[in-house]
């Protein structure tokens, strides 16, 4: 009995340990990165300034939806996607359940993605949606999917 107590120990440390915290890139100096002369030096996320906006244009056969994104910061800023997908539309109902989502039967690449943006320089990101059937008053979301700066913009709008 007390050996399988004590199997029943060791096995339990092995897990802790192998679950347990691992060093990450960039924790401490021995990763730290030396800048190239051949790229625009890009600024950490604390001294950025991004600007956005999120607008929606309701026509008689679609919803439109745009997202801005402007660098305000006299340098450029590097943004960092976990994958393909730069951007999301999310419609919302007025109980907040989601109605159309923009990625819904999308497919993106796996691999990791990053966008320099030079100073004063805006990125536009764009879809749209069929709302058939669909009335009343809705929220879209716009979100900018960067790992180090992520965004989420609300705009309210009216199906007739």
């Amino acid at each position: 009995m007390a050996r399988r107590s004590i199997t029943w120990i060791l096995c339990i440390a092995a897990i802790a340990l192998a679950c347990g915290p691992h060093a990450r890139r960039g924790d401490g100096d021995a990763h730290a990165s030396v800048p190239n002369a051949h790229q625009p030096e890009v600024h950490s996320p604390a001294d950025t300034s991004l600007a956005t906006s999120a607008k929606v244009a309701v026509t008689a056969s679609d919803v439109k939806f745009a997202l801005q994104v402007t660098n305000l910061a006299p340098h450029a800023v590097e943004l960092n996607f976990p994958n393909g997908q730069t951007h999301e539309f999310v419609v919302l109902d007025t109980v907040g359940r989601e109605i159309w989502r923009s990625s819904t039967g999308k497919m993106f690449t796996q691999s990791v993605q990053n966008r320099v943006v030079d100073s004063n320089e805006t990125l536009s990101f764009r879809d749209q949606w069929d709302p058939r059937g669909f009335h009343g008053r809705y929220t879209a979301l716009a979100k900018l999917r960067s790992n180090n700066h992520p965004v989420e913009e609300r705009v309210d709008f009216v199906l007739p």
